[in-house]
């Protein structure tokens, strides 16, 4: 994105959409030069995080965790509950202290800088806001603590106070305020002292779906004009994908992979991964010696080992949009089923099917094609895979083709 703000919502701003206004191209432009001012030399390397680890008691919470944030990216890590996530975000921000490992922010080592003097914006999931301070003063409050002149205190929270699109509820309370809104206050008091990375740990977590979906749009604007180095904490595969630059997929406290969004989701080099990004079919199969994998109790698709020849039980991996359905063979390789549900989806509509050996798979197709093929519960239908991911069933970090 190269222009101004852009308003994305109509609706009234006290129901949590965004105000139609938007930030003049001059004034967004003004804020990202006072946001991202440094003094001149110093490094910008965004975030690194080195050799990580951290246990509760017994319970190992982080595992030799590495990866680095450029400068200026806005980065998402994203995992199930307890994958290490939120410990990640805090020891990052100092909130925590790790048994092993290196942070730096910027290209300093800020592992033993006590948290207040780390540079950090931190934006929580349930806001954090002061309820007894008006929006102005939730906004102003790290610069007061920071005893800076309070016309230049005054100066930064009008300019913030637009930038989140709040100009008119400076003299309001938390409490009349929708839970967007009190959001957006959240994220400008992180913004506030000029942090050197924002952290953000499941911002949009307490919101409805509406709210978030919205929420989660603005942030990516927003972030597109200020540049500010950030990490994201969700456990949503699709808001980690509409927000962020990249991915880090977490489990069990470590880094399973990490890459462009659509970089994962097209090659997973896990089963975890696999199956985390997206809806998945999975189906058993068998690798025989001569590099076929086969479907249990199917004669085919043959799929042609592209790696080491290696017998043994597998699993395949196919998304429903990665399945065609045809009413004949035509010749290329399929699997033979029964529709046993069909599920309308707006502009796309599910077809379950049913294979001989009982296992149910998934086919997500547009509404126009399912027109075409005429479809019915209980008929016969073949399944044309198009894509199929495989993975040892012992070794699920194996991955054969």
């Amino acid at each position: 994105m190269t222009g101004p703000l852009e308003a994305i919502s109509p609706r009234d701003p006290a129901h949590g959409a965004l105000p139609v206004t938007a930030m003049s191209s001059d004034r967004v432009a003004g804020f990202s030069r006072w946001l991202t001012k440094r003094p001149i030399g110093e490094k910008t390397v965004g975030i690194v995080v080195r050799s990580l680890s951290k246990k509760y008691g017994t319970f190992q919470a982080v595992k030799d965790v590495s990866f680095e944030v450029p400068t200026g990216q806005l980065v998402a890590l994203l995992g199930p509950s307890g994958s290490g996530k939120s410990t990640i975000l805090r020891i990052i921000a100092g909130l925590e202290r790790a048994e092993n490992g290196v942070v730096e922010l910027t290209g300093e080592d800020a592992t033993a800088i006590p948290t207040q003097n780390r540079g950090v914006g931190f934006v929580f999931q349930h806001f954090a806001l002061f309820r007894h301070m008006t929006v102005r003063d939730n906004i102003a409050f790290g610069l007061k603590v920071r005893k800076l002149p309070k016309t230049e205190i005054k100066a930064r929270v009008d300019e913030l106070l637009e930038l989140v699109q709040l100009s008119g509820y400076a003299h309001r309370y938390p409490t009349q305020l929708s839970g967007g809104q009190r959001q957006r206050v959240a994220l400008a008091r992180a913004l506030a002292p000029r942090p050197k990375v924002l952290l953000l740990d499941e911002p949009f977590g307490a919101l409805d779906a509406k709210v978030r979906d919205e929420l989660r749009t603005w942030l990516r604007r927003l972030h597109d004009e200020v540049h500010v180095t950030s990490l994201f904490v969700t456990h949503d595969q699709q808001e980690a994908f509409e927000v962020a630059d990249q991915v880090i997929v977490l489990n069990y406290g470590r880094v399973e992979q990490m890459g462009p969004p659509q970089e994962l989701y097209e090659n997973p080099r896990s089963a975890f991964v696999t199956e985390f990004l997206g809806s998945v079919n999975v189906l058993k199969g068998r690798l025989d010696s001569g590099g076929t994998v086969v479907a249990a109790g199917l004669p085919e698709p043959a799929v042609h080992l592209q790696g080491p020849g290696e017998n043994g039980p597998v699993s395949i991996y196919v998304r429903p949009h990665d399945v065609e359905l045809t009413h004949h063979r035509n010749g290329a390789p399929t699997w033979e089923g029964r529709i046993s549900r069909i599920t309308p989806l707006g502009g796309f509509v599910r077809v379950e099917v049913v294979l001989p050996d009982r296992t149910d798979v998934r086919v997500q197709i547009t509404r126009d094609r399912f027109n075409e093929l005429e479809l019915n519960t209980g008929e016969p239908i073949f399944l044309v895979p198009k894509d199929l991911k495989v993975f040892f069933e012992n070794e699920p970090n194996s991955y054969v083709i």
